[in-house]
């Protein structure tokens, strides 16, 4: 129903946790490398607790590669340089979530390409970024609530 993409991420702890949430949301999880981490590593897989192994996800080399993937691609990118708040994006069945790494977002040319689809997530002035995690269970449980009609 809902596809999580991890654009180049970082740290193993933040894949385990988006892992969870996917296997809570019954999303299927896309890690596009390189990663930062390897996917044997035991903290990925002790932070996604028992979790892991109901986890439907795929790793793939790049970019071009993910969008092969679906017949019909309808992403929706999360940048704290959009101007379109998550919550006023309509989501659909099959709809992608794409987080870029925690240290450099998502790159400029993917953000530019698909500008009407770029979402932020609000908050204030002082703080810099939100752990990724955190961004995807905001966004994901949002998109999931309009999917469901609330009944997630």
């Amino acid at each position: 129903m809902l596809n999580i993409v991890l654009f180049e991420p970082e740290i193993h702890y933040n894949a385990s946790n988006v892992g969870r949430t996917c296997v809570a949301l019954e999303a299927k999880l896309w890690l596009v490398r390189p990663l930062g981490f390897r996917l044997d590593d035991r903290h990925l897989h002790r932070a996604g607790l028992d979790y892991w192994e109901h986890l439907d996800w795929e790793v793939l080399d790049n970019w071009a590669a993910l969008v092969r993937q679906f017949p019909v691609f309808r992403p929706w990118f999360f940048t704290k340089t959009a101007g379109k708040i998550y919550s006023e994006a309509q989501y659909g069945p099959g709809d992608v979530l794409v987080f870029g790494s925690e240290t450099r977002g998502l790159p400029p040319g993917i953000l530019a390409e698909y500008a009407d689809r770029c979402l932020r997530i609000p908050m204030h002035k002082h703080v810099r970024s939100l752990n990724l995690a955190v961004s995807v269970g905001i966004a994901a449980y949002e998109a999931m609530r309009q999917i469901t009609n609330g009944k997630c």
